[in-house]
């Protein structure tokens, strides 16, 4: 990444803190930077988690949980709440796991990232991730692929989740997030050549280009979609761990990151 853009980035992070009053604990890129089919105009979406204070916890009624910042020259700035990042925890949440795999991160407190990484490890749950990878894939495929004539950029939003689903299979773990680390579990070198292809035209900034769809990868899309319909209901459901797990751990964080005040 250009270390001009890392170096704006990491100037507006504490300006974010400084706004709001709050502690960023990690930060990271999350959209097609991440997942590695960048096109040239690709946006900038920079995701973090913070801490507030902890008497800012101390309340009776609910707080806001995130910061959303509109998109600015091609940033995009949203961040969820340490409270609010552990509910997702508790729920196995496939975005919060991306999150903590992302390839490029901008920021890490790393008492906070070795919590996360031992609690993801424990909460990760194989059906509810196929679940959201698999409605995700079904619906970018009806919404975009139907026609004779289709997006580029539209099939990675259906290989990608697909190929989730394939990683969660073979691993029983998350998936990564980089797009080319997931192309391993291909085996068909025509496939593979096809689908390569694609992501060098739209690297090159032919995304928004339509061509006619292609068949081999559409195949390859139907089968997949029909085959992990069939058997997502067969994925480990996994025991959720004890609910105090994640308050000790929500508690910790604070005390580590603010002292007992």
């Amino acid at each position: 990444m250009d270390s001009n853009i890392n170096d704006i980035i990491r100037v507006k992070l504490p300006e974010i803190e400084k706004e709001h009053n709050i502690k960023i604990l990690y930060s990271v890129e999350s959209g097609s930077r991440a997942w590695g089919f960048e096109s040239r105009d690709s946006d900038y979406d920079i995701r973090f988690i913070y801490a507030h204070n902890i008497n800012w916890y101390l309340n009776i009624l609910p707080k806001r949980d995130v910061i959303e910042y509109p998109i600015v020259e091609d940033f995009d700035y949203s961040g969820w709440d340490l409270r609010k990042t552990m509910f997702l925890m508790n729920k196995s949440n496939p975005v919060l796991f991306e999150w903590l795999s992302s390839p490029i991160v901008y920021y890490k407190y790393d008492y906070f990232f070795d919590i996360m990484m031992r609690l993801s490890k424990e909460y990760f749950s194989p059906v509810s991730a196929v679940y959201h990878y698999l409605h995700m894939a079904s619906g970018n495929f009806r919404h975009y692929l139907q026609t004779e004539n289709v997006k580029i950029k539209k099939y990675f939003y259906v290989l990608r989740p697909l190929l989730a689903c394939m990683w969660i299979e073979n691993f029983k773990e998350p998936p990564v997030m980089e797009f080319e680390k997931l192309l391993v579990l291909i085996t068909d070198k025509e496939l593979l050549r096809a689908i390569n292809e694609l992501l060098d035209k739209k690297k090159s900034g032919m995304e928004f280009g339509t061509e006619p769809k292609i068949e081999i990868i559409n195949n390859f899309i139907e089968t997949k979609l029909s085959y992990f319909e069939k058997i997502v209901g067969k994925f480990d459901p996994k025991k959720k761990p004890s609910q105090e797990i994640l308050e000790d751990s929500f508690v910790d964080i604070l005390y580590n990151v603010f002292g007992k005040e």
